[in-house]
């Protein structure tokens, strides 16, 4: 194939051709342009391989979020199914024993209330809240920042006032 057919099949600038149409043009060394393909396929590899580090790291932290999430929803659960023979109402402190048969229920008594000592064994104190969940009374005076936090986020979202 003479210069003259190559250049004729390349339509566009010279600059762009994937062949030299000049003779004034570098030569390709095959050996540079391998070296270079396996450079870059050594990079793209070590960027692919970082990034799937961080996926897997995420991973690994949602399977946590996700195991902390389960133990709350074990724990809320058995605290609802405690027996109780009043009606429970949000925002009131209920105190929680253990049968000798086991069974847990609540009661309005502390267990300095009991004059002296409690007939059952105490398991904690807790203020059901007004999505029905239950805080430990160790933390309900710990201030909730959550509302607060959203509050925020809606005021530089612009959906609120």
């Amino acid at each position: 194939m003479s210069h003259d057919k190559r250049v004729a099949l390349h339509r566009g600038a010279s600059s762009s051709s994937p062949y030299p149409v000049s003779r004034l043009a570098p030569a390709f060394d095959s050996g540079e342009l391998a070296a270079e393909v396996a450079k870059a396929e050594a990079m793209l590899s070590a960027r692919t391989g970082a990034k799937l580090r961080v996926i897997a790291d995420q991973i690994r932290l949602l399977q946590q979020e996700a195991r902390k999430v389960l133990a709350e929803a074990r724990e809320e659960q058995a605290l609802t199914q405690a027996r109780c023979a009043f009606r429970r109402i949000p925002g009131h402190t209920y105190h929680l024993y253990r049968k000798a048969d086991g069974a847990p229920f609540f009661s309005m008594l502390a267990p300095e209330e009991w004059g002296g000592a409690s007939p059952d064994e105490f398991l904690g104190s807790y203020r059901l809240e007004s999505d029905y969940s239950w805080t430990p009374a160790q933390r309900a005076d710990q201030p909730d920042d959550t509302s607060e936090l959203v509050s925020q986020l809606l005021r530089i979202g612009g959906l609120s006032t």
